[in-house]
């Protein structure tokens, strides 16, 4: 059997679509078309899909715990309904001005996700719509993918993106990508 492959992916703007009010409902949590599928596609070319994803929401009162584990369930269940898995759901709950280590651009959530599954992150795809979830998953080792949906296609025009970041259209597109330029052990 062979090794399964990390992929690491932001929530809002990524799989679903973002708002700048927060996501603050399970009724809010709406997947952009076709990503759910594209998790779908990496789970049957043996990747293991984890999420990190910064949710100040929670700093900021506009929703509490209960309410964001809701928020994910609704994701698990469409999820399973196209036969995707996401494995694990890493987040940080702070605000900007609690200074965290696991806030991205800081690197605290990547290195639990090695630390957790016991592998470096060198090489490991991240897909993000802000130039924090490229940051934080370059300083990591992983390779950044940047898709226009969410706060995409912003990012990709006030640039400084890290080096080597591919950009694409949506997950679907940077899925077919992944795919398509590694090799499948």
């Amino acid at each position: 059997m062979p090794q399964p492959k990390l992929i690491i992916l932001d929530r809002d703007g990524v799989i679903n679509h973002d708002s700048p009010d927060f996501i603050k409902s399970p009724d809010e949590w709406i997947p952009i078309p076709g990503s759910l599928e594209a998790i779908a596609r990496l789970n049957q070319a043996n990747y293991r899909v984890v999420i990190a994803s910064n949710q100040s929401g929670i700093a900021r009162q506009l929703f509490d715990i209960t309410t964001l584990n809701a928020i994910h369930a609704k994701m698990h269940r469409l999820a399973l309904q196209v036969g995707a898995d996401i494995e694990a759901v890493f987040f940080c709950p702070h605000a900007a001005a609690d200074n965290c280590d696991c806030r991205k651009p800081k690197p605290g959530m990547f290195a639990e996700i090695s630390k957790r599954y016991q592998v470096s992150l060198k090489g490991v795809p991240t897909v993000g719509d802000s130039l924090r979830d490229l940051q934080s998953g370059f300083i990591s080792g992983c390779v950044p993918y940047l898709v226009r949906t969410g706060k995409g296609e912003k990012t990709e025009v006030t640039g400084g993106l890290p080096p080597g970041t591919l950009t694409f259209p949506d997950l679907a597109a940077t899925v077919q990508h992944i795919l398509k330029s590694t090799p499948q052990s």
